[in-house]
């Protein structure tokens, strides 16, 4: 079954009047203060249904619900239902029988919402058709659609800034400062399993046995820290003998080969 054959309800509205309108003598549109509104035709249940794209006006009976009038509605604003030049609550709309024949009669609203619910309920479903005939067409045609154009147009230029780039770069990918000791200059830990190395002296030197163990020499280093250095180790005295001590004659014999004499 088509969708088409489907008929939904837009709009119902309890009471509205049909006046007879004299014809239009000029294109200036239609009064309703022409129409005597206070003796209407008729008056009963306004209902307006829609199947496939066309709209239909429906007058029917408040009681037994039987049809009066209906007025098909292809397009709107249209021929089909104008508005008067001197109200918003009166239009006029065009009946057809189903033979071909055609007449135009006023209706009205005594609400003046209820004429604003009657425009806007035509107004959406021809909204609704425009959109599907769009939909249609795109469906038919999907490369004439508007494509989005990212191509430079004629003397077009953009502009870098490359120095705050770099400058951003440089602090994001700049390396993370290693923080400093307590003692100043860090020295590496050795290598896992290995052993601290000794100094070994220099040939020739010994070190001493017994004696005070000897004082490396500091080297002053900018951070406070000490470097230890080797040092050669002093001789003990022991080893030359004593030299303040005499073991010939006194000191007061004259040396052989002094070239004095002696009284």
């Amino acid at each position: 079954m088509e969708e088409s054959e489907y008929e939904s309800v837009l709009c119902v509205k309890p009471e509205v009047h049909v006046y007879r309108i004299p014809p239009r003598a000029t294109n200036r549109g239609y009064r309703a203060a022409e129409w005597q509104l206070d003796q209407p035709s008729w008056s009963g249940r306004l209902r307006i249904t829609a199947k496939g794209q066309v709209a239909y006006i429906k007058l029917e009976d408040k009681t037994s619900g039987e049809l009066f009038a209906q007025a098909p509605v292809d397009q709107f604003p249209g021929t089909a239902v104008e508005s008067v030049t001197d109200s918003s609550r009166y239009f006029v709309i065009r009946i057809e029988d189903g033979n071909g024949r055609r007449a135009f009669i006023g209706v009205g609203f005594g609400d003046r919402g209820d004429a604003f619910d009657f425009n806007v309920a035509l107004q959406d479903h021809f909204k609704w058709v425009k959109q599907q005939c769009e939909f249609a067409k795109q469906a038919q045609n999907p490369d004439q659609g508007p494509r989005l154009d990212l191509g430079f147009k004629e003397g077009q230029t953009i502009k870098l800034n490359i120095a705050n780039m770099k400058k951003k770069e440089g602090v994001a990918g700049a390396p993370r400062a290693r923080p400093a000791s307590t003692g100043g200059l860090s020295l590496l830990p050795p290598p896992p399993g290995g052993k601290v190395s000794t100094l070994i002296p220099p040939p020739g030197e010994h070190l001493s046995v017994g004696g005070p163990p000897a004082q490396p020499a500091v080297a002053p280093s900018s951070g406070g820290a000490t470097t230890s250095w080797p040092q050669p180790k002093p001789a003990p005295a022991d080893v030359w003998g004593d030299f303040t001590k005499s073991t010939g004659s006194t000191s007061s014999q004259a040396q052989p080969g002094t070239g004095w004499v002696q009284f």
